[in-house]
């Protein structure tokens, strides 16, 4: 019996007793499951400047590169960046806003349909926005909305700076990212640049997306504030 075989007969066995006039959302699923760690709550404990310390903090650990800056900071961080990396090209998705870099950055890609995979390669740097951080985990999710681009150009530049609105777009777990998000579109969650290991565990960067990633907090005041 192949292993195919095994998997399928254990389903069988233990949907047996299932009316097949039943349907999926006709019996609830009991969601108990914590919503978030005590510390990184919605309570007191989870004020939106500790959620953003947290996920700077656990970005860190994951090998990310963190930026802090306000809005009026924006133009002139991403310009150093780029100017520290020496990047000559910074590809751009379409909906990028166009504030955030100024005629003096290095030469603007744009991103099209007939763009090719070598293209992109040849690119030095690439920045985009985000849909959601989550400060639990330390990742970044795109969802191809604006500011963000197909998914493509953002594994395979070997440079990726990242904007984060924050409190805006930051929660403190997987699962209020997921009520955020829609899973019909392209998700790629991100923790840290890419990386990966050989059977001797000696670590690999850049293998199936950026080598280098950098994560910009841009902290928006409160209301009233």
């Amino acid at each position: 019996m192949s292993g195919r075989e095994v998997v399928l007969g254990r389903i069988r066995r233990a949907l047996r007793d299932v009316p097949r006039s039943e349907a999926p959302d006709d019996v609830p699923v009991p969601r108990e499951y914590a919503r978030a760690h005590s510390s990184s709550g919605t309570g007191a404990a989870g004020t939106s400047e500790a959620l953003t310390g947290l996920l700077a903090e656990n970005l860190a650990d994951y090998r990310a590169v963190v930026h802090r800056t306000g809005t009026d900071g924006l133009s002139p961080l991403l310009c150093r960046l780029l100017a520290a990396r020496g990047s000559a090209t910074v590809l751009v998705p379409p909906g990028l806003p166009p504030h955030w870099l100024k005629a003096t950055d290095p030469v603007r890609i744009h991103d099209r349909a007939a763009t090719t995979a070598r293209e992109l390669d040849s690119v030095d740097s690439v920045v985009t926005g985000c849909a959601v951080a989550i400060a639990d985990t330390g990742t970044i999710v795109l969802d191809g909305g604006p500011g963000q681009g197909r998914r493509r150009i953002t594994l395979i530049p070997d440079h990726h700076i990242c904007v984060v609105r924050a409190p805006e777009q930051v929660v403190a777990s997987v699962p209020e990212a997921l009520e955020r998000l829609d899973p019909a579109r392209p998700l790629t969650w991100i923790s840290g640049p890419s990386a990966t290991s050989d059977i001797e565990l000696d670590r690999v960067e850049g293998v199936h997306g950026p080598r280098t990633l950098e994560v910009v907090l841009v902290e928006e005041p409160a209301p009233g504030g």
